[in-house]
């Protein structure tokens, strides 16, 4: 790569933290980034979702104390509403909250169930060329047998809103494999500013579930519509898949472990490492234990029973697999 940024830049880190599952993984995320990364000076945001015509039932984090181990971590816990998305589609959190964060200051955006496993200022972010997790399987979209099949269906999304499709491929990839098309894990996104993502990818994630073209008619949206606006928005804004150094987020840096059974079957021996660590202070293991997977999982030992069923330098091929080994000896939780 050319022209890499200098490292130690600044920027704010955020996640979405609302009442449940995600409460907790906020919390470890913020315990995680504090051991793993000491001298990241930028702001921890929590943005959280407020109650609204949307919720149903309030998304606040009820607990005190939660939000109270969330601030002694140094994370601010910033509000936004939902005026699109809300409970039918909460994924849309990470959407509409790129609203309420600072304007025009650089940002890079986590999924909750993340860990940080490294020193994330000395990852060469450059913010005027966006990106986002490349650890992906082909699950969007699903090419129908009498077509028409991926170029036709990506192809018919940036027509759609005037943007150049033959640059987005990935020529190295053959013709109609799914690799050749721009697709990634929203697991964590940056940029230069918010706002000016937020606006790009609120209005195409809305087009696309209102008004999407003919060539879609047979796709499902739910629950892929952030995956499927967000390739259009980093193309847009002139970023790609090739603006980050390979092995750093989703390496050595991050864990998207998704769910706990997951991390302790098939992610690094660090990682794990990393989770149990932050996790032992008491002043946290009080506030994690209300969390019935943390504390099956962590703290009575069961994750480490079934990282045992699995060899992680001979793993299954496919996530389903390893899913029914947790299901049938009793390990999955979520």
């Amino acid at each position: 790569m050319t022209n890499t940024p200098a490292p130690s830049q600044d920027f704010n880190i955020v996640v979405v933290g609302q009442q449940g599952r995600l409460a907790y993984e906020a919390l470890l995320f913020a315990a995680s980034l504090r051991h793993s990364s000491p001298d990241f000076h930028g702001r921890l945001l929590v943005a959280e979702p407020q109650p609204g015509d949307h919720w149903p039932k309030d998304p606040n984090i009820k607990s005190d104390e939660i939000r109270g181990a969330l601030t002694d971590l140094g994370a601010e816990i910033i509000p936004f509403h939902s005026e699109h998305f809300g409970a039918s589609y909460p994924y849309g959190n990470k959407i509409e909250m790129l609203s309420a964060l600072p304007k025009g200051e650089p940002f890079v955006f986590f999924d909750t169930d993340t860990l940080i496993t490294g020193d994330i200022t000395r990852v060469p972010f450059d913010f005027d060329r966006p990106t986002a997790s490349l650890r992906r399987t082909n699950t969007w979209p699903v090419p129908q047998l009498y077509g028409p099949q991926y170029t036709g269906l990506w192809k018919s999304l940036y027509d759609m809103f005037g943007l150049d499709f033959e640059s987005s491929l990935d020529l190295s990839q053959p013709d109609e494999y799914w690799q050749r098309y721009l697709y990634f894990n929203a697991g964590f996104f940056f940029y230069r500013c918010p706002h000016e993502f937020g606006a790009k990818f609120l209005e195409y994630a809305l087009a696309i579930r209102d008004t999407p073209p003919e060539e879609l008619c047979a796709q499902s949206f739910d629950p892929w519509l952030d995956q499927v606006a967000l390739p259009l928005v980093i193309h847009a804004l002139g970023g790609g898949r090739d603006t980050l150094p390979e092995g750093l987020l989703d390496g050595s840096v991050s864990c998207h472990y998704r769910f706990l059974p997951l991390l302790y079957a098939r992610e690094s021996q660090s990682a794990v490492d990393i989770l149990e660590t932050v996790a032992a202070p008491n002043k946290l293991k009080k506030v994690l234990k209300g969390h019935d997977p943390i504390k099956r999982m962590v703290y009575q030992g069961r994750g480490q029973k079934a990282r045992a069923l699995f060899d992680q330098d001979n793993l299954p091929r496919k996530e389903q697999a390893i899913r029914n080994r947790l299901k049938s000896n009793g390990y999955w939780m979520r």
